[in-house]
């Protein structure tokens, strides 16, 4: 039985659809990966796939969701960001007809091991910078090589990641170093992200692979989603379920870390950690109640929080609430909580209902 709890995440399929549109703009002769791992980014992918139609492929990490992409889909290209760990998941990207990232030499070994027909387009990954994954740009025309040469593998684009694309540093001393990486190899590139492509264009990279702006929110600090034109497609809502009346001095919620400067009205907001409203929101952080944006005040516990509702006398018991979406960009909440929209949107958890609509 579905509770009847009033907090729930909307899921709003057409402006998935829009904020597409722009990226599509945006890219130029780039073809475009939609960038769906973790589940959609907490959306789930079930729930946006049917507003992805307009994309060229489609990018996740885990096995379960390409998967359940190419269930929807036979023919559109779907990538494996991480690629494989093992002979028997090479096999299934095969039996998926999936593209793959190698990013490491023990991947070209399993593709030298694993004595499939199928040919993978493969995605070579270089480390210019971001030092997570990726293979030494010295170590480039070497790994090229032994991938040309492998019949599991029918062709190759370079690929890296941008580490600082939303910082005044920006890109070029990443190209710089794939540049060097590449040395007199002329192959498609793949490198742009979210913030690369909002900031610097694609610059006729053959691939391009937009995350978070897909789901309506800005990887940059000071450029806000709506300056770009786009709409976000979670927004987390609920209602107030309880009013306190307090008077100076008086505290709120758990270690009274609010204390009230003068009498106010309190509104309790049916959401908390548990529902994935981040417990390290301070005091001050905004939130919508009935269209207006009031102020949380005292500690984020598991199942509510509280919000001054003094200046909004109209509110009370059933009024309205968005916690992050149409109206507040998750990304301002995030900052006040010392986060990123990024990890808001992907940790929504299990018992807040979601709704669809188109």
């Amino acid at each position: 039985m579905m509770s009847s709890r009033p907090i729930q995440a909307i899921i709003n399929r057409e402006a998935m659809r829009h904020n597409v549109s722009i990226i599509q703009k945006l890219s130029g002769k780039s073809k475009v990966f939609g960038v769906v791992k973790a589940d959609g980014y907490g959306h789930g992918l079930s729930r946006i796939y049917p507003a992805l139609a307009q994309l060229d492929g489609l990018a996740v990490i885990e096995m379960d969701a390409a998967a359940y992409l190419r269930e929807q889909d036979p023919c559109r290209p779907i990538l494996l960001l991480e690629g494989v760990f093992s002979l028997k998941e090479l096999r299934h990207a095969a039996d998926l007809k999936l593209d793959l990232v190698v990013h490491n030499i023990e991947q070209i070994t399993l593709l030298e091991k694993c004595g499939l027909a199928h040919s993978f387009h493969v995605f070579l990954k270089i480390n210019t910078g971001m030092n997570r994954l990726g293979i030494a740009v010295d170590q480039t025309i070497q790994c090229y090589e032994a991938l040309c040469r492998l019949p599991a593998v029918e062709r190759v684009t370079a690929m890296t990641h941008y580490a600082e694309a939303d910082t005044a540093r920006g890109v070029d001393w990443q190209n710089e170093k794939l540049l060097e990486a590449l040395g007199p190899l002329s192959i498609p590139v793949s490198s742009s992200n979210s913030a690369a492509l909002i900031r610097f264009g694609t610059d006729k990279e053959s691939w391009i692979r937009p995350g978070i702006v897909l789901y309506g929110a800005s990887p940059i600090t000071d450029v806000p989603a709506s300056s770009l034109g786009l709409r976000p497609v979670m927004t987390l809502t609920s209602k107030i379920i309880g009013v306190q009346e307090l008077n100076t001095g008086d505290r709120v919620g758990y270690g009274g870390t609010f204390t009230a400067g003068r009498n106010m009205k309190v509104g309790i907001v049916a959401g908390g950690y548990g529902d994935g409203y981040p417990r390290s929101t301070p005091n001050g952080s905004p939130v919508m109640v009935d269209g207006i944006r009031v102020s949380t005040v005292g500690r984020v516990s598991m199942d509510t929080f509280a919000v001054d509702l003094t200046d909004v006398p109209a509110a009370g018991i059933g009024s309205s609430v968005v916690l992050w979406g149409e109206g507040l960009p998750v990304e301002e909440v995030a900052q006040q909580a010392g986060t990123i929209g990024y990890e808001l949107l992907t940790r929504v958890t299990a018992r807040v209902p979601f709704v669809c609509s188109d």
